[in-house]
């Protein structure tokens, strides 16, 4: 029988979250992407983790969030600047079940609050579907190498709610 998950939680990222986050971002690639990208796209894409401590400058370089249940990270996404998602995964295990968008939700509301107008993303062909149903728009179509391996994706953008003082002038 299934069983409904635990409420998950939002914490920030620390360092000593590098290695689960690593780890869940290859079980996210191994475990989601295969209808969207083949076996050797998946190895070149999965490479970016394997330097932990690159894998970690680069998350703490960004605004980054960690989903959990029960105190344990179950995804992760970071903002880059005040406007892009550059990083979104969930754990192949709760996929599906909400984390994806209470993450995307976070980190829309932290763009707003920094003053974006607009927030992008360049979407897997995985992702892009959770994108489009939370009102991003396809941009542009990209291929890009990734360790010998060419992999497509799309910018998307989402325009985000107007948190401005009604009244005021724009």
């Amino acid at each position: 029988m299934g069983q409904a998950l635990p409420k998950p939680g939002l914490r920030p990222f620390l360092p000593a979250d590098v290695p689960m986050l690593a780890a869940i971002f290859v079980a996210a690639i191994e475990g989601l992407t295969g209808d969207d990208y083949n076996e050797a796209q998946q190895e070149a894409w999965a490479q970016a983790a394997e330097d932990e401590a690159a894998f970690g400058n680069k998350l703490a370089g960004q605004l980054t969030l960690i989903a959990t249940i029960q105190n344990a990270p179950v995804g992760f996404a970071s903002l880059k600047g005040a406007d892009h998602i550059d990083m979104l995964y969930v754990h192949p295990s709760v996929a599906g079940q909400g984390v994806a968008s209470m993450l995307v939700d976070a980190l829309e509301k932290l763009a707003g609050a920094r003053g974006a107008k607009t927030l992008t993303v360049d979407a897997s062909d995985t992702a892009e579907p959770l994108f489009r149903k939370r009102g991003y728009t396809a941009k542009q179509r990209n291929t890009v190498s990734l360790n010998g391996e060419w992999l497509a994706n799309t910018t998307m953008q989402k325009t985000l709610a107007d948190s401005a003082v009604p009244g005021a002038p724009t």
